[in-house]
């Protein structure tokens, strides 16, 4: 068994203005909204999956006090995809497209919208074009012909300045096999040594000691639209 994780499912973005946000993504880069509902289990809160596959969504999340919390370049928010931004915030956000033909046509489809681009640039390793999205975010195109080779991009100076031994990279390159067993580990309690996620006291401690059947049923699960 592989336990590998294979792609991308979604990628949740705050927003103070959903609406706004649905606009760009359906008429600047041509998405299709997927599912705009009431999010599970979260009060006064608005959940949206625009889609870029049938197993890959950007998704956003608004709700009425996330326009109080300040937005600040180079903290919150880096503004360009050289610049720096918080510990544990999103940098920026890179698309895939298939071939070069299809990042000339995103171009040209952002440029006829009044949409300012940057490139492509030739990594290397991938072709990408760079552009604004709303509310600060700082998006990518690109494209790769193949697989990125980690014997060609990995840097021994790069590798040696963050004092990765030959031993670590070896481990990072391939991963050990990991034998599940079959879902029945139960969680880590409160004194775990984590990452921990945050939610209030009360309520993350309840969370750890649910049993993994209460927390599967805990949020409705039907659509909001009954289709026939």
């Amino acid at each position: 068994m592989s336990n590998k994780v294979e792609g991308l499912h979604h990628l949740a973005i705050a927003t103070a203005d959903m609406k706004s946000q649905i606009e760009y993504f359906t008429d600047k880069l041509g998405m299709e909204l997927q599912a705009l509902y009431w999010m599970h289990g979260v009060e006064n809160t608005f959940h949206a999956f625009l889609r870029l596959n049938d197993e890959s969504s950007v998704a956003f999340v608004h709700n009425p006090d996330i326009a109080e919390v300040e937005s600040e370049i180079g903290v919150t928010h880096s503004g360009n995809a050289g610049a720096k931004c918080a510990p544990g915030t999103m940098q920026h956000l890179a698309f895939k497209v298939k071939n070069n033909d299809e990042l000339m046509a995103m171009r040209d489809r952002l440029r006829s919208k009044g949409v300012p681009v940057m490139g492509p640039i030739e990594h290397g390793m991938c072709r990408s074009i760079y552009f604004a999205g709303l509310e600060n975010m700082t998006l990518e195109l690109s494209y790769s012909n193949e697989p990125i080779d980690n014997n060609a991009w990995i840097d021994p100076e790069v590798v040696d300045l963050l004092g990765i031994t030959e031993d670590e990279l070896a481990g990072y390159k391939k991963t050990a096999a990991f034998a599940d067993s079959g879902g029945t580990v139960p969680n880590p309690g409160i004194d775990a040594p984590g990452p921990h996620m945050n939610y209030p006291p009360e309520r993350y401690a309840a969370i750890l000691t649910a049993s993994d059947e209460a927390v599967l049923h805990s949020v409705p699960s039907e659509p909001p639209v009954k289709v026939a």
